[in-house]
């Protein structure tokens, strides 16, 4: 459209030009004498253009395509800086992109601003079973969304993650579901791809036949995202459901990393969930999330305000049962409270903010050091091409001309490398989304493009035109025509004048890439410290199996009756060498304690009811006393076998065997005394990070409830565990078609639990390499260069018998003195920034000596063969060739 327009107007201007030149011609009788006195045709119209506007367009124009005819000159050049440059933007670009899908990016609702969480101040402080210290019970939602007067709407849901078995035999398998309050679509005002989604009245008290509702990706994947999937039936933990709608596709639930490919409503808990969890008068049962809808006019502060006054009246209404008295004063002292929600709620933020902060300021880093190294190149090329511009500035050039030009170059540099990050940034971070995710866990982010990502991006180039670009351009227009012109004056003195800007980018290179390696080794051997840790159990060769007994309709003397019997079976299977039962696998993802007396001592310890042989299952030495055995019966006298942390805080340097504890009563837990019959050495319990805690074995036959839903087993073999794990699926479906089996690699949970670190060593230990790597080419670059521009002086020196080692030696002093400014700074810096790091390390101290050696060693070394090869080139110079120009 502008330049149709312009070319319009430009046919306008010379017909007007020639009715002008007629009229005068046609006056005085005389066309020549017409033209001199109208003037120069062509200065007019460059006047008329410049009142249209249209000049500055022009030459920016004529600067882009100038500025890419140079560009395409130098390949080698541009190739290099677009590389250098799309590598850096990109990956501070997909490391920002998680920071926004896991921090920044709103819910995908309307009016996500509106959502506030509702939670208990300071958390259920370890009251009740809970997995996430903000969750509620579903008595206190009933009480929240019938007394409130904040909120327009009020929602509930079963956070945390959990699946649902679909279908029936060998075709069922687990899939990611939710329990949602009827309210919960409604309130987050979302409509359906396909059917319709829960209202009210689908969650309501005895709903005999409730519906379910299908994820987009589930609904695509499994049935082809065909509308003859409504009404159809699904078999869920065996019941049927009818599908009644399919949840649109850019909705996938508000749990950042989480999605669910199954919605229920909360009145099906009694179908798929255990009695436990499904009694809806279990008042120390936390598994619910509850977010609220502000009311016009209302803010979260208010809403906070509002709920803290109603809190006592609510608490009331929900005392736990079986709690002692200073437990119920306690429940009763609790405060509601509301906090903004309208970027959902995620684990992942208190596990990776750390990580992917130090991250992002770790690629901020590389992307300075290439913006270093391109700004390099360009001020070398302005150096090169100081008699071009000398002789454009001669001719009449202004100088803001030759700054515009030069800046047009950087421009295209950044918006070009811009692009390539972009691109490349899609594959960085869905492979670092993919990374994250585990099999028993599966990370599911929302990664696509938004106004976050664009203006960081474009933030991005911005600011990398500036940082390379200015410097060159300066220099560019303060080029003397008469200094420019002369040949001479390429000695010494002369070069470190010319080069001391780029001498100090070097040295900021060098120093920047010294911190980078040094938080890499740290990274590194932190990981390797938590990977080699002995655990004090045994780690390979163990399966964790999960066995859903729960159709089986077991009674409490049934249910241990089952397990002995089912145990038996599962050892007898071929491939499993032994099994045992516990209550609570060593490093899953939960926790049970107890609060146990011994004398005066009274604290909390984590709890196990395990089988006898599970120690020697695990290779978990008894340091002295007995194994649990048949004798330790439901009617025997309760035994323990603790480990030696139980045993110095409660008996002290005394011999704990023979010794007695007790128990403090819990829900469902009554008091009781145990005598100590053994003791095992300390082992990890849930995170290889933190110390062995205080554990209490006990024998799976004296548990006072026991788990009628399942069986928990380990299982060692020397075979596969894909083997292993095909062969009891095999057994299980033969003789107990009704169990549903799960299965778990035992070295690979633990492994799965280190992946923060993983992802630390692994980006830390690239990006550091990376960098190290640009500053030792962006050094070679420079001690290239100025040996290129002294080659007059070299030649000279080898003329005058100079040997070749001499030559070799004054240029690496020169790149060694950069080398050593750099590595003093950056060694500084080190210790300066280790504080940083602190948190993220196991086994090591942040200013660790060794550590800063090895990497100042490392980078010498690369620095020593950057600055030797241009040396070596130099000293191989023919005198008669390098002084021919003269």
């Amino acid at each position: 459209m502008f330049w149709r327009r312009r070319q319009q107007r430009e046919h306008d201007l010379d017909r007007e030009l020639r009715a002008h030149l007629e009229l005068e011609a046609e006056e005085q009788g005389d066309a020549n004498a017409a033209r001199r006195t109208l003037g120069n045709q062509t200065r007019i119209k460059e006047d008329v253009r410049s009142a249209w506007g249209w000049t500055t367009i022009e030459q920016l124009c004529s600067d882009i395509r100038f500025a890419l005819r140079v560009l395409r000159s130098s390949p080698a050049f541009t190739v290099v800086a677009l590389s250098s440059l799309a590598l850096g933007i990109g990956a501070n670009t997909a490391i920002f992109e998680l920071v926004n899908a896991v921090r920044l990016r709103n819910l995908p609702v309307p009016n996500p601003q509106q959502l506030v969480r509702i939670q208990i101040r300071g958390g259920n402080r370890g009251m009740g079973i809970s997995g996430d210290e903000s969750q509620l019970t579903y008595p206190l939602f009933l009480q929240i969304r019938d007394h409130q007067q904040a909120f327009s709407g009020v929602l509930a849901w079963s956070s945390g993650g959990g699946s649902f078995l679909v279908g029936e035999g060998v075709q069922s398998r687990r899939i990611p579901g939710v329990l949602v309050s009827g309210d919960f679509f409604p309130t987050l005002h979302v409509s359906p791809a396909a059917g319709r989604l829960f209202t009210p009245d689908d969650d309501h008290k005895a709903c005999a036949a409730p519906g379910v509702v299908l994820g987009y990706r589930y609904w695509q994947r499994d049935f082809g995202g065909r509308q003859s999937a409504i009404g159809r039936r699904l078999i869920v933990e065996g019941h049927p459901f009818e599908i009644v709608g399919i949840a649109p596709a850019n909705f996938s639930g508000l749990e950042v990393g989480k999605s669910f490919d199954l919605a229920m409503p909360l009145c099906a808990r009694g179908s798929v969930l255990p009695k436990w969890q499904a009694d809806p008068s279990r008042t120390d049962v936390y598994w619910l999330a509850i977010f609220g809808r502000l009311r016009a006019g209302w803010t979260a502060t208010q809403a906070s305000q509002h709920l803290q006054a109603i809190s006592r009246p609510l608490m009331e209404a929900t005392l736990p049962v079986g709690y002692t008295t200073f437990q119920v004063e306690r429940y009763r002292s609790r405060t509601l409270d509301a906090i903004s929600a309208e970027n959902g709620i995620s684990s992942l933020r208190g596990e990776y903010d750390t990580p992917l902060s130090l991250l992002l300021g770790i690629t901020a880093l590389v992307l300075l050091i290439a913006c270093s190294n391109v700004a390099n190149l360009m001020l070398a090329r302005a150096t090169a091409r100081g008699r071009e511009f000398a002789m454009r500035v001669a001719l009449g050039a202004p100088r803001i001309r030759l700054i515009r030009q030069t800046l047009c170059e950087g421009l295209l540099l950044a918006s070009g490398g811009a692009l390539l990050g972009l691109a490349l940034s899609r594959i960085l971070s869905d492979s670092l989304s993919r990374f994250l995710g585990t099999e028993t866990n599966p990370l599911f982010l929302d990664l696509s493009l938004d106004a976050h990502v664009l203006a960081f991006t474009a933030s991005m180039a911005i600011t990398v035109c500036v940082l390379f670009g200015v410097m060159p351009a300066l220099r560019a227009s303060a080029a003397e025509p008469m200094a420019a012109m002369k040949t001479g004056g390429r000695g010494l003195t002369a070069g470190r004048e010319r080069f001391s800007f780029q001498r100090l980018l070097v040295v900021f290179q060098i120093a920047v890439s010294l911190v980078l390696l040094v938080g890499a080794l740290l990274f590194v051997r932190s990981f390797r410290n938590l990977a080699t840790l002995n655990p004090g159990f045994r780690e390979r060769g163990i399966v964790l199996a999960s066995f859903d007994v729960s159709r089986l309709n077991l009674d409490l003397p049934g249910s241990r009756n089952f397990e002995r019997r089912f145990l038996s079976e599962i050892r007898s299977i071929p491939q499993v060498e032994t099994a045992a039962a516990t209550t609570m696998a060593l490093m899953g993802d939960g926790v049970w304690s107890l609060i146990f007396e011994a004398g005066s001592a009274r604290e909390d310890a984590r709890v196990a009811w395990v089988s006898p042989g599970h120690f020697d299952l695990l290779d978990i030495p008894i340091l002295s006393g007995r194994d649990f055995n048949a004798t330790d019966t439901e009617n025997s006298p309760k035994v323990a076998i603790i480990n030696q942390k139980f045993a110095r805080r409660f008996f002290g340097n005394a011999n704990p065997i023979g010794r007695t504890f007790r128990s403090r009563p819990e829900p469902n837990y009554p008091a009781a005394e145990y005598q100590v019959i053994g003791v095992v050495h300390d082992t990890k319990y849930f995170d290889l990070r933190q110390p062995a805690p205080a554990i209490v074995y006990a024998p799976s036959s004296q548990d006072p409830t026991p788990d009628s839903y399942w069986c928990e087993f380990y299982i060692r073999s020397q075979a596969p565990p894909t083997a292993v794990i095909a062969n009891i699926r095999r057994r299980v479906a033969a003789s107990h078609p009704g169990i549903t089996p799960g299965f778990r690699v035992f070295q690979t949970q633990i492994e799965e639990g280190l992946m923060r670190e993983r992802l630390m060593a692994l980006l830390s230990g690239f990006f550091g390499g990376l960098a190290a790597l640009l500053a030792v080419i962006g050094l070679y670059g420079v001690i290239a260069y100025i040996v290129e521009r002294r080659r007059n002086e070299i030649g000279v020196r080898i003329a005058l018998g100079a040997r070749p080692f001499t030559v070799i030696a004054t240029v690496m002093k020169d790149a060694a003195a950069l080398g050593a400014t750099g590595l003093a700074i950056g060694a500084g810096c080190s210790l300066v920034l280790a504080r940083a790091t602190a948190s993220l390390l196991f086994g090591l101290s942040p200013r660790d000596p060794l550590t800063l050696i090895a990497a100042a060693g490392l980078l010498a070394a690369a620095i020593a063969v950057g600055s030797y090869l241009p040396a070596r080139r130099a000293s191989r110079l023919d005198p008669l060739t390098a002084l021919r120009p003269e």
